[in-house]
């Protein structure tokens, strides 16, 4: 039973990723629509800053606003296996007589 399930699976992905392989065909980006008016391709630097470095450094703002921003208390901070952490003393109040 389940290899039949399995290959009715695998038949049902492979017909629709081929349905939408032949629907979406290239050669239709080939005819121009009415009004449409492309604008000049972008070099590769511009699509390398574009698609890669302005996400890192989208990523490296945001993670250095919240290392810069953190304000939760040292003691409630997850320490990682093996190493040592400040042993946590409190000091004692008594009357001695």
């Amino acid at each position: 039973m389940d290899k039949k399930n399995a290959r009715r699976a695998g038949a049902l992905a492979a017909g629709t990723t081929l349905m939408m392989l032949l629907m979406s065909s290239p050669a239709l980006a080939l005819t121009r629509d009415d009004g449409d008016d492309p604008g000049t391709g972008l070099s590769v630097v511009e699509t390398l800053g574009l698609y890669v470095l302005a996400p890192l450094a989208l990523f490296a703002i945001i993670a250095g606003l919240v290392m810069v921003l953190d304000r939760s208390h040292p003691d409630h901070r997850v320490s990682t296996p093996g190493t040592r952490t400040k042993a946590k003393t409190k000091a004692k109040v008594g009357a001695k007589a």
